[in-house]
C-alpha cells in the first residue's frame, strides 16, 4: 500500500525560515502545503514567488492567535502534519516592546495547539497515529555559554532565557511539551542555531551588514563584537525540518546546527572581504565598521551540539559557512529590488 503524499499546514511560511521550508517542500517533495501567515513586517509573499503558482501550494492570511480561523484551516485542508514556525523573533524588538512576542509566540502557540488537538482527536486511528506537530524553536531558550568553553547546548541543557524574545519561545516550548504529555498530541520540538541565507529580513546581522555596506552606511557592531553565534544555512534548516516530519520521535527534542561558531566581528569582516571581491569600491568596506553601545542583556555565546539528529535521524548540513556566506552575499547584491521592497 502506498503512503499518500503529506499535507503540511505550515505557520509563518512567508517569513525567512518559513518561506525556505515552503520552497523546499514544493520544489523537492510531493507534499501539499497550506501556508498560514499573518503577513507582519517580516513576512512577504515575494519570498514565495518561485512556488506561488504550484497547485500544491495554498495560502491563508490569518493570525495564529485567531482560534476560529485556525479551526477552519484544519477542517478545510485536513493536514497530515503541522509545522509551526510563526513567531516574532528579533531580540531588539522584544526589548523595545514585548507585547507582540507574548501575543504571537505564547498565545498564538496555545491557539494552534488547541486547534491541532481538536482536529487530531477526531481523526480515524491510522491518520491520528501518523499525525505530527513539529514546533520550531531556538537555541536562545538555553541562555548563554561562556566565551572560552568547549560546551555546547544539548537537548538536555536546562532552559535559562534572558530576554523577552527567548522567554516567549521558552514558554511556547513548555506549552508544546505539556500538550504532548497531558493530551497525547504527537509533538516534536526543534531548537536551531542562528539562520542565514537569502530572503532574510534586513534587520538581522548578515543582511543588515551587506545592505549598509552597499549603501555606504556604518556597519553597527554591538560592544566589541566578541559575541559568538553558531550559524546554520536556512536551506539546511529546511531539510532538517523535513527530516523531523518524516522520522522524528514523538515527544522528543532535536537541536539543529552546523557547527559554525563565529565571532560577530569576524562575520562582519568576512562580509566586507566578500564585498571587496564581488562589489569592489575605491576603499575597503571594513572602514565602515562602527562599534556601538551593547544592547541590554546581550548573550555572550551560543553553540549547538547537533550530534543527536545526525546520529539518530542521519541528517547532516550540506553548507559550509564559507560557501553559504559567499552565496548569501552574492544573493543580496543581485536582488536589490527585493531588499528595497521589503525593507
Amino acid at each position: 500500500m502506498t503512503t499518500p503524499p503529506l499535507k503540511i499546514l505550515i505557520t509563518g511560511g512567508a517569513g525567512f525560515i518559513g518561506s525556505a521550508v515552503v520552497r523546499y517542500l514544493i520544489q523537492r517533495t510531493s507534499a501539499s502545503v497550506l501556508n498560514v501567515d499573518k503577513l507582519t513586517y517580516a513576512g512577504n509573499v515575494l519570498n514565495l514567488q518561485e512556488v506561488a503558482h504550484s497547485p500544491r501550494y495554498g495560502f491563508l492570511q490569518a493570525d495564529i492567535a485567531n482560534g476560529a480561523a485556525l479551526a477552519e484551516a484544519f477542517a478545510g485542508f485536513q493536514p497530515t502534519h503541522v509545522l509551526h514556525l510563526a513567531a516574532e523573533s528579533h531580540v531588539d524588538r522584544s526589548i523595545d516592546g514585548a507585547a507582540d512576542f507574548i501575543h504571537t509566540n505564547i498565545v498564538g502557540t496555545y491557539q494552534l495547539l488547541e486547534a491541532a488537538r481538536q482536529y487530531w482527536r477526531q481523526l480515524p486511528q491510522a491518520r491520528a497515529e501518523a499525525f505530527r506537530f513539529v514546533h520550531v524553536s531556538t537555541d536562545e531558550v538555553y541562555g548563554e555559554l561562556p566565551l572560552d568553553s568547549p560546551q555546547a547546548f544539548t537537548e538536555t541543557t536546562p532552559y535559562a532565557p534572558q530576554n523577552p524574545y527567548s522567554a516567549s519561545k521558552a514558554s511556547a516550548d513548555h506549552l508544546v511539551r505539556a500538550w504532548h504529555h497531558t493530551y497525547g498530541l504527537p509533538t516534536i520540538i526543534s531548537n536551531c542555531a542562528n539562520n542565514y541565507g537569502p530572503y532574510q529580513y534586513p534587520e538581522k546581522l548578515i543582511p543588515l551588514v551587506i545592505l549598509n555596506a552597499l549603501a555606504g552606511k556604518p556597519l553597527p557592531v554591538y560592544g566589541n563584537g566578541e559575541q559568538v553565534r553558531d550559524w546554520l544555512h536556512v536551506n539546511d534548516h529546511a531539510s532538517a525540518l523535513y527530516t523531523l516530519l518524516l522520522k522524528g520521535q514523538v515527544g522528543d527534542t532535536y537541536n539543529i546546527g552546523a557547527h559554525n561558531e563565529r565571532k560577530n566581528i569576524d562575520v562582519v569582516k568576512r562580509i566586507c572581504a566578500l564585498l571587496d571581491e564581488l562589489q569592489p569600491q575605491p576603499t575597503p568596506y571594513a572602514r565602515l565598521i562602527t562599534f556601538v553601545e551593547d544592547r541590554p542583556g546581550h548573550d555572550k555565546r551560543y553553540a549547538i551540539d547537533a550530534s543527536k539528529i545526525s546520529r539518530e535521524l542521519d541528517w547532516r548540513p550540506q553548507y559550509s559557512f564559507a560557501t553559504g556566506l559567499r552565496e548569501t552575499v552574492k544573493w543580496y547584491t543581485e536582488n536589490r529590488h527585493w531588499c528595497e521592497v521589503v525593507g
